[in-house]
C-alpha cells in the first residue's frame, strides 16, 4: 500500500530543488562564463550542492539538516563578494545570497514540517 504524499512537502521540496539547482547553476555559471575568477577552479564550490541534490530528491531528513547548515557558507561568500567586487561579480554574488536564504528557508520549512506531522512514537511495552 503506498502513502499520499503530503502536498505541502511536495511543495516545499520542489521549492528547495529548484533553490539548489538555481545554485548549482549560477555557482557553473558564475565561475566559468560570466565573471570568472582566476581559472574557473572556484566552481567546484558547487560540488557539495551537487551532492545534495540526490538526498533532496529522496527525501532525506539528513540531507535537509546539513544542507541547511552548509548553505550559510554560501551566504557569507556571497555576502563578502557582494561588498568587494564591483559589476556583474557584486550582482550574481546578491542572487547567490537570496538563492541560499530562500534554500535555507524552505529546508528549515520541511525539517519542521516532518517533525511536527511524524506519526506518534508506538508506546512502550509494560
Amino acid at each position: 500500500m503506498t502513502s499520499v504524499p503530503d502536498p505541502t512537502l511536495v511543495r516545499v521540496r520542489a521549492f528547495a530543488v529548484a533553490c539548489l539547482l538555481g545554485l548549482i547553476a549560477l555557482g557553473l555559471a558564475w565561475e566559468l562564463w560570466l565573471a570568472p575568477t582566476g581559472s574557473g577552479s572556484l566552481a567546484f564550490k558547487v560540488l557539495p550542492l551537487a551532492l545534495a541534490l540526490a538526498g533532496l530528491l529522496r527525501h532525506r531528513m539528513y540531507t535537509y539538516r546539513w544542507l541547511s547548515l552548509l548553505v550559510w557558507l554560501y551566504v557569507a561568500e556571497g555576502l563578502v563578494r557582494g561588498v568587494t567586487e564591483r559589476g556583474l561579480g557584486a550582482q550574481l554574488a546578491l542572487l547567490q545570497v537570496a538563492l541560499s536564504l530562500l534554500l535555507f528557508a524552505a529546508c528549515v520549512w520541511h525539517v519542521r514540517w516532518r517533525q511536527r506531522n511524524a506519526p506518534a512514537p508506538a508506546p512502550a511495552p509494560p
